[in-house]
């Protein structure tokens, strides 16, 4: 009995040794795994930073995968593991670029901010996402290419420019509601609230170098007018 309770002992030992190992393997595979998978999160992120670039210089036309692999510093074949085409890289910079800044206008625009309070937190957002950053850079290209690539101007309105306007209407049904707009007329026209921020884009890539702009004190201004004693919360 006692061997075999040496035995027995012997065995657990042996047994806890090989769960121990297990164990390690396991925290070493979960490593490995979390490694690459921030490693495939930061190689997309480059190509798209890439697509970008190459965008931007050439024209979605002109653009060649092969020169954004270049810039990213991968091979051409790696671009295919995230995006099936040109189009689909096109697609997915939109939505990586101007899907944080569509959050945050839904967001402003869903809340009870009075008119004056939400027309200055719109100026905001768009100074510091999107006016003098990269993403200006996206909207540029819209305007551009959109005309001959009708697919890309159609995606950039569903995933951008529908969503923001969908959100500008029912705050802006709601301000009729409560009085804060004389008239319907903004509800039937939305499109006169992104007007400074069109023109700033425009402005910024044309003739900036020669008349430099104030964006954000443009869009105050706009915004004042457009508004009135409501805008400014009288």
């Amino acid at each position: 009995m006692a061997r075999r309770s040496q035995k027995d002992h012997s065995r657990d030992v042996a047994h806890a040794g090989q769960d121990a190992a297990r164990a390690a393997g396991g925290r070493k595979s979960a490593a490995r795994e979390g490694a690459r998978a921030a490693n495939a999160v930061a190689r997309r992120a480059a190509i798209l930073d890439a697509a970008l670039d190459e965008f931007s210089a050439a024209g979605f036309a002109a653009a060649r995968l092969d020169d954004v692999a270049k810039r990213a510093g991968v091979a051409k074949g790696t671009i295919y593991l995230y995006f099936a085409d040109k189009e689909a890289l096109f697609q997915e910079l939109v939505r990586f670029q101007l899907t944080p800044v569509v959050g945050a206008f839904e967001a402003a625009l869903a809340s009870d901010l009075p008119l004056h309070a939400l027309m200055e937190r719109a100026v905001e957002i768009f100074s510091r996402e999107v006016f003098g950053t990269r993403r200006q850079l996206i909207l540029r290209l819209i305007i551009s290419e959109g005309p001959r690539f009708p697919a890309l101007a159609e995606f950039h309105y569903r995933e951008v420019v529908g969503r923001v306007l969908e959100a500008v209407r029912g705050r802006l049904a709601r301000a009729r509601a409560r009085g804060e707009v004389a008239d319907d007329t903004l509800l039937r026209f939305p499109q006169l609230l992104g007007a400074p921020m069109i023109l700033s884009v425009v402005w910024q890539g044309l003739f900036d170098r020669f008349e430099p702009l104030d964006a954000a004190a443009l869009m105050r201004a706009y915004f004042d007018r457009l508004f009135g004693g409501a805008g400014r919360g009288e």
